[in-house]
């Protein structure tokens, strides 16, 4: 089984990621079973793709730069499915992308943010949420508003680090900790971490749940487990809800 982890945005040397490709190329393949490939992938680089740059300096990441994204994340997918790739699972935990892939190929196209939720949701009644910045929270909102579960979420809290990640981890564990400490007592029952670059990549989740005593979420191991059960059982996305034309690459490509 050989499975694209699609990047949301372009690799350009000595800009992005924010992480080591190899080290995280290691973690993602010890979340999948055995016989399991899991690739890393990035979109081709395009117009729009440095607003993640300029709002990003800014901490300000609103969902503008996953919107300017759009078109070459899904054009990525569609490429996937033509290189053979079984599944794509798009790895930036607010699913850009994910509705247009799916709208585009057969394969299974999985966004983390939707099949962690769900698995929440499997879990228990009420969840809290933690994002890397204070833009991101109206944002998160509109999504989960958009997917029908914002009612079941019991508090969202940024954790308002997003630079430097890898001299921080230990202040992003200490802060995570206290966030997840004020959802719990809020009414949260498990927690969702959003912003894989913090959490899992830099901090474990695990580590956390250890020390605020309530089980924190691993959306990337969700995503990859999820996706092996789609194409294990044969299943993607319906053809009812996500109809699909007849496309070839080439078509992503042309202007009228």
């Amino acid at each position: 089984m050989r499975i694209l982890f699609l990047n949301q945005a372009p690799l350009v040397p000595n800009k992005n990621p924010p992480y080591d490709i190899a080290g995280v190329t290691r973690q993602l393949m010890s979340y999948a079973s055995p016989g399991t490939t899991i690739e890393l992938g990035f979109p081709d680089n395009s117009d729009g793709a440095g607003v993640m740059e300029a709002i990003g300096s800014q901490s300000k990441l609103n969902g503008l730069h996953h919107m300017m994204e759009t078109p070459a994340i899904v054009r990525k997918i569609f490429w996937a499915q033509e290189n053979g790739y079984d599944a794509v699972i798009c790895s930036n935990t607010f699913d850009p992308g994910v509705d247009g892939g799916r709208l585009a190929v057969e394969i299974p196209v999985i966004g983390v943010l939707r099949a962690s939720m769900h698995a929440a949701l499997t879990l228990a009644d009420r969840v809290g949420v933690t994002v890397p910045l204070p833009s991101h929270i109206p944002y998160t909102r509109r999504i989960l508003r958009s997917y029908g579960l914002e009612q079941f979420v019991a508090g969202m809290e940024a954790i308002d680090v997003y630079v430097d990640v890898q001299k921080r981890k230990a202040e992003i564990f200490d802060i995570a900790v206290r966030i997840v400490r004020d959802l719990v007592s809020r009414g949260a029952e498990i927690i969702l971490p959003l912003g894989g670059a913090l959490i899992p990549y830099q901090v474990d989740p695990d580590d956390i749940a250890a020390a605020a005593g309530v089980q924190v979420l691993n959306t990337k191991a969700i995503g990859i487990r999820f996706a092996e059960l789609c194409v294990s059982r044969k299943w993607t996305q319906s053809a009812i809800t996500y109809p699909r034309a007849k496309l070839t690459l080439d078509d992503f490509a042309k202007k009228l």
